[in-house]
């Protein structure tokens, strides 16, 4: 039990969960802006394409 104590005590474990849950979200925010951009990417270089070939 004083283990527990301890661990609700200790406030580096909860740095280290924020510092997580932080890097998470900038994960995600970078996902959703390259599929985007790759989107966008792609259909620029399909235009080109049909317009050389």
């Amino acid at each position: 039990m004083t283990n527990f104590i301890k661990f609700v005590r200790d406030s580096k474990g909860a740095t280290a969960i924020e510092y997580g849950l932080i890097a998470a979200l900038i994960a995600v925010a970078a996902i959703a802006a390259m599929q985007s951009v790759g989107s966008k990417l792609g259909t620029t270089f399909n235009n080109v394409s049909s317009q050389l070939g």
